[in-house]
């Protein structure tokens, strides 16, 4: 998945200082897009090095010893580069750069929300000891935002129910949405399933979690066993399709970076059994 980025290490402690020439700048601009050259051998984005260290750089994180740090840089200080989106990113590469990138838009999101107090309207500013932003003002504190949400693979025998979105991503995915206020996860699970698919589910079990930056998400995968009528009622409002696949039949994702296509994975290799048994152990 994405954020399996062996042998790098990706550190997230909040240890805010100048940046130095091996460190990494990650340029956005007003619509979200990342400054990057992307070749064959992956993603580049500019070393401080070549891009200098800006005053008002913004710390972010640490891969295996390297400072990743926002600023805004012209794209002539980083020669043949071009901006692009996330997605488009997602779509050209994979690596450990694109997980820094997918969480550089995390935060450049959360940042560019967040310049002034939900309370009182004043402008926030930087913690000196925590990823947060203040208001020196009324002493309101902001914290990132993680939106929790599920990812559901529904199964009948052996099927999966396999949908794809009415827009968006267009290949094949999972059963999806967003935990509202007051639920469980499991409860989640039951509802997105209920209103997008029209089916009852039992059996609700955990499997694995995933960080994605593009939507703000921490995603929590679970697998379920259909409970009653198999029979599909999709929302079209919000589905493309959504049909019962045999485990041979399912076409997997062209990239092996999401939770989702893990999880189709799992159950079109038959080993979903063989994980809860190891998991048991």
């Amino acid at each position: 998945m994405i954020q399996d980025i062996a042998p790098y290490q990706f550190k997230n402690e909040y240890t805010p200082g100048a940046c130095t020439a091996h460190d990494r700048i990650i340029s956005f601009d007003e619509e979200g897009r990342l400054l990057a050259r992307v070749g064959e051998d992956g993603i580049e984005y500019a070393d401080a090095s070549e891009a200098g260290c800006p005053d008002d750089a913004v710390y972010l994180f640490s891969i295996s010893g390297h400072g990743y740090y926002m600023a805004n840089i012209r794209r002539e200080d980083l020669p043949g580069s071009d901006y692009y989106t996330v997605r488009q990113l997602r779509d050209r590469t994979g690596g450990y750069e694109l997980f820094a990138g997918f969480t550089a838009y995390h935060l450049w999101q959360w940042y560019s929300s967040n310049r002034y107090c939900g309370r009182c309207g004043s402008a926030t500013v930087p913690d000196d000891t925590e990823r947060a932003l203040v208001c020196r003002k009324c002493g309101n504190v902001i914290y990132p935002r993680i939106n929790p949400a599920v990812i559901v693979g529904v199964i009948n025998n052996d099927s999966m129910l396999i949908t794809r979105y009415r827009s968006g991503y267009s290949h094949n995915a999972l059963i999806a949405g967003f935990t509202e206020i007051g639920e469980t996860l499991e409860e989640t699970v039951a509802r997105e399933v209920r209103e997008e698919a029209g089916l009852m589910v039992r059996n609700i079990r955990y499997y694995k979690s995933q960080p994605w930056g593009m939507a703000m998400d921490i995603l929590a995968g679970f697998f379920c066993d259909v409970d009653g009528d198999t029979d599909i009622r999709m929302d079209d409002g919000e589905l493309r399709y959504a049909v019962w696949t045999r485990r041979e039949d399912i076409v997997l994702q062209p990239d092996d970076l999401s939770l989702t296509n893990e999880m189709m994975r799992m159950f079109k290799e038959d080993r979903i059994a063989d994980f809860y048994r190891t998991e048991e152990v």
